[in-house]
């Protein structure tokens, strides 16, 4: 089946957030380069309304150049073979492919990702972020959510740090298809990613931790949600936005009863720890 090409030049901050407005509105396969990304959408499924729209907001700031084509077919696992490589987080976690050798004796946790086209291998600012928070966090036996989860890369380090139960989830088909897969292949029992968002999901009373690492507007949207399933001992990391909007993210945070406690920012980007103040 033929999909229609998108090869986008920008600003490199403005490429996790171009990928993920771009998803929001049709776009299901994403691939990193030097110089941007490309990005893939069979042709029923784009609006041009919106694809117009999203291009309005973002063609200046982003300085964004695009040319467009035609790709008949693609081996999206050759493609990530020859742009992915394996990383290490704070030397303690290895994240890599199944195509990349096992370096399991070198470190605490291995992680292995197929990632498809979703979000979240480690190579990501955010995703880094997010992952250096969690080592830093106690997961034993704790109740764990993961929003938003791409690749199921948090879900994964939750349970590998010992969460007692994760929930996982996303709005995106493929990304629930690819982090059921990398569930799988991690070799995790009683976890499946769940289509849908925070408000609609199955989901636990309460929650010791809730990672959310999507982008400012739907961490604002969903925000009193993220509070009102926080336990009153536990903690909510978010991250996907930059150091520019923390002020923002903070308010929202505050006001609905959470209370800023630290940061870790890296190229601009931010993730935030937040506690419940009551």
């Amino acid at each position: 089946m033929e999909y229609l090409e998108f090869k986008i030049t920008c600003k490199e901050a403005y490429r996790e957030i171009l990928m993920a407005e771009m998803a929001g509105i049709g776009f299901d396969s994403f691939l990193e380069t030097e110089e941007g990304f490309d990005a893939y959408i069979l042709p029923g499924d784009l609006d041009k309304n919106e694809w117009k729209e999203l291009l309005a907001r973002y063609t200046g700031p982003a300085s964004i150049q695009i040319r467009e084509g035609i790709l008949p077919k693609v081996n999206w696992n050759e493609a990530w073979e020859k742009h992915y490589d394996p990383i290490t987080v704070m030397d303690k976690v290895y994240v890599r492919a199944t195509f990349h050798p096992s370096k399991e004796a070198a470190f605490a946790h291995e992680i292995i990702i197929n990632p498809k086209m979703s979000f979240g291998t480690g190579h990501h600012a955010t995703t880094y972020l997010m992952l250096t928070w969690q080592l830093s966090l106690d997961h034993q036996n704790k109740k764990v959510m993961d929003a938003g989860s791409g690749t199921g890369i948090l879900a994964i380090m939750a349970k590998k740090l010992g969460a007692e139960t994760v929930t996982a989830f996303d709005i995106d088909d493929w990304s629930v298809a690819n982090g059921n897969e990398n569930f799988e292949i991690n070799g995790l029992q009683n976890i499946t990613m769940q289509k849908g968002n925070v408000r609609t999901v199955n989901k636990e009373r309460y929650y010791d931790l809730v990672l959310a690492n999507i982008n400012k507007n739907v961490l604002l949207d969903e925000m009193a949600t993220y509070a009102q399933v926080l336990d009153k001992e536990g903690y909510l990391v978010l991250s996907g936005f930059y150091e520019s909007d923390i002020a923002d993210i903070r308010k929202e945070a505050e006001k609905c009863g959470l209370l800023y406690k630290d940061k870790k920012s890296n190229n601009q980007w931010a993730a935030l720890l937040f506690g419940k103040t009551h």
